[in-house]
């Protein structure tokens, strides 16, 4: 893992170099990069590939005491981190998490050249489903953030619809969740980082003005949504699509929100043959 100083503080990050087209990849809420592995070992041979594990509670390195980590903040963290790293024309990917929308409403997006947009938080599907709600309800009861996360430790738990098994129709493998769990659940400055996104989502009006600001992105988007998602509502994929002006709209079977762990072959074939 790479490390680069942002204004929240220490930012991890693989890049596998080369000199072929720059993919970002942008993962979710206790989700760290890995999320990505499959796809990005099918298309490092001929890519230039770079998660970012960003302070969203499977960080490894708690962020500066009074870091903004807002939705608006880390948002505006994205173009931050492709800012520092002087990344030009950049495919950005997104699975989960809606942030790289808040980059383009409210930040600079020009080093973004096309977006790719997975199942994600879109309009006001903030935080999305039962388990973002979960989440939302740990974190308003005093300890209840530190019990959700040690519950996570239990299979039961993480197969459960409160838990991440709507996340994805296939178990993810245990070493791998132990990694995007384990910051959250032994270091309490990542539950405190944690908790401050958590309680920063703001009103569902603004939500709306955020995603309308996207009809200005002018560069191609290609929008790959899971028919049989139980946490992204399939009409957002849609909504999505029509949103930019330059969208296509690929419907993906077989897959929950995380494309990248059910439907690694589609995204990876997706992004080679049909780079936006």
């Amino acid at each position: 893992m790479k490390q680069i100083e942002l204004s929240a503080g220490t930012v991890e990050y693989r890049d596998t170099g080369g000199d072929g087209p720059v993919l970002v990849f942008i993962s979710g809420l206790t989700i760290d990069g890995t999320v990505w592995r499959h796809v990005v070992e099918q298309l490092a041979p001929d890519f230039r590939c770079i998660v970012p594990n960003l302070p969203l509670g499977a960080h490894r390195i708690p962020m500066r005491e009074d870091a903004d980590l807002s939705l608006r903040g880390l948002g505006l963290l994205i173009g931050e981190f492709l800012e520092r790293l002087d990344l030009a024309d950049v495919t950005l990917v997104q699975n989960d998490w809606g942030g790289a929308q808040v980059l383009i409403a409210l930040g600079d997006s020009s080093r973004i050249g096309a977006l790719v947009l997975t199942p994600c938080e879109a309009f006001e599907n903030y935080p999305p489903g039962i388990p973002g709600r979960a989440i939302g309800l740990a974190v308003a009861i005093p300890g209840g953030l530190t019990l959700a996360m040690h519950a996570l430790r239990f299979r039961a738990m993480r197969r459960a619809p409160a838990g991440w098994g709507w996340m994805s129709k296939r178990p993810v493998p245990k070493s791998v969740m132990d990694g995007w769990f384990r910051p959250a659940t032994t270091d309490r400055l990542v539950r405190r980082d944690l908790r401050k996104y958590t309680t920063s989502v703001p009103p569902k009006s603004t939500l709306r003005e955020w995603a309308e600001a996207n009809r200005s992105f002018d560069r191609p988007v290609l929008v790959l949504w899971a028919v049989e998602d139980k946490v992204m509502p399939r009409d957002h994929g849609r909504r999505l699509a029509e949103l930019y002006p330059h969208a296509e709209l690929q419907e993906v079977e077989d897959s929950y929100t995380l494309m990248p762990e059910d439907r690694p072959d589609v995204v990876a074939e997706a992004l080679r043959l049909r780079r936006p």
